[in-house]
């Protein structure tokens, strides 16, 4: 995969939020990897922000959605990892700035 379909894979995930902070899954620092196979299977690799997110299942159908708009990728897979786990320093400037962390 080029960099340039990685690019675009990331802002099309930069239109999924997370419901309960309202921040986007890329800003986040959700999103840990992105690959399109040759079969146009898009495999997302991520995280939430606590093992127990009750939005997992939405924010999953979301990436699933976001992706689904891209003309190459013809199918989704989410993969859930909590290693490494979640933590602020995974968030982007932008995002720490919108949610008053310094």
């Amino acid at each position: 995969m080029d960099q340039d379909m990685k690019d675009s894979m990331m802002s099309a995930l930069e239109e999924v939020i997370d419901p309960e902070l309202g921040i986007d899954i890329v800003n986040l620092g959700l999103v840990y990897d992105v690959d399109l196979t040759d079969e146009g299977v898009a495999i997302v690799t991520m995280t939430l922000t606590s093992i127990g997110c009750p939005m997992g299942p939405m924010i999953v159908d979301q990436v699933k959605t976001a992706l689904g708009q891209l003309p190459e990728v013809k199918e989704t897979d989410v993969n859930i990892t909590f290693n490494p786990p979640w933590s602020r320093d995974h968030m982007s400037r932008y995002a720490k700035i919108a949610l008053g962390i310094r």
